[in-house]
């Protein structure tokens, strides 16, 4: 897919992966459609994809609610005249054990709040914005492409039942979408992170940060444009399709 004037929507674009990958785009000159749960928190990532070449439009939606999500896409078709490409990038963590014992006793356990906060937004948000990317993507006659990012915590990663759960679900929903929308020129992937320098991680204690470095083969951690040049090329080549690319370093949790 030849980028240029292209339609691409990038959920959780404020900051982080959303926002490189929206940055590395946006010097191939597409039409940029910025989602986060507020407008005004794209700003930043607005401007820098703007004096890049880009048209950019920024929403703000509730990506796990459904009458938002087709209200947004409506407005994307509105604003830009249709979709080409979707990155499903929009996620959260609400870290917990699954149980805690302490001298026996049940000290604490990962809550239903938990699991379903990261559920509604990791999942069912993927769900629905390429539910409705795809929509519109075949009324418009478009041959399109949508991007899952899932995460190496998708094969199981302690304190992240309900993390590693909706990872695991965004890979399995990529290839299904790859065979289901094929006959419509649409292909689907997804991608898998490691451990990348973003802002979370550069938050964490030192010696925290030294420690899980060591783990990683290459023995850094990823940068954002790593993960945004790899979405570039699902996006670029179109002969990918139904595959998921982990990108973590040679790490394997």
């Amino acid at each position: 897919m030849d980028l240029k004037d292209k339609t691409i929507v990038i959920t959780g674009a404020a900051r982080g992966l959303g926002a490189a990958m929206a940055k590395r785009l946006a010097a191939r000159q597409p039409r940029l459609a910025l989602v986060d749960l507020a407008a005004d928190s794209i700003a930043e990532t607005a401007a820098a994809c703007r004096a890049l070449g880009a048209d950019v439009h920024a929403y703000g939606a509730n990506v796990s609610k459904e009458a938002d999500v087709v209200a947004l896409f409506d407005r994307i078709v509105q604003d830009t005249g249709g979709v080409d490409a979707l990155v499903n990038n929009a996620g959260i963590t609400r870290d917990a054990l699954l149980v805690k014992f302490s001298d026996g006793k049940l000290a604490a356990k990962m809550t239903i709040e938990q699991w379903q906060a990261v559920m509604d937004v990791n999942l069912t948000g993927v769900f629905l914005c390429g539910r409705e990317a795809a929509q519109r993507m075949i009324e418009g006659g478009r041959k399109g492409c949508i991007v899952n990012i899932s995460s190496i915590s998708r094969d199981g990663n302690m304190g992240q039942t309900n993390y590693s759960a909706a990872k695991a679900g965004v890979a399995a929903m990529a290839v299904t979408w790859a065979k289901e929308l094929a006959r419509y020129g649409i292909r689907a992937a997804a991608v898998a992170p490691g451990f990348i320098n973003t802002e979370m991680v550069g938050a964490m204690k030192p010696e925290a940060r030294e420690k899980l470095v060591s783990g990683i083969p290459l023995k850094r951690m990823g940068e954002p444009d790593e993960i945004a040049s790899t979405v570039e090329f699902i996006l670029t080549n179109d002969y990918v399709s139904g595959r998921l690319f982990a990108i973590d370093g040679g790490l394997r949790l």
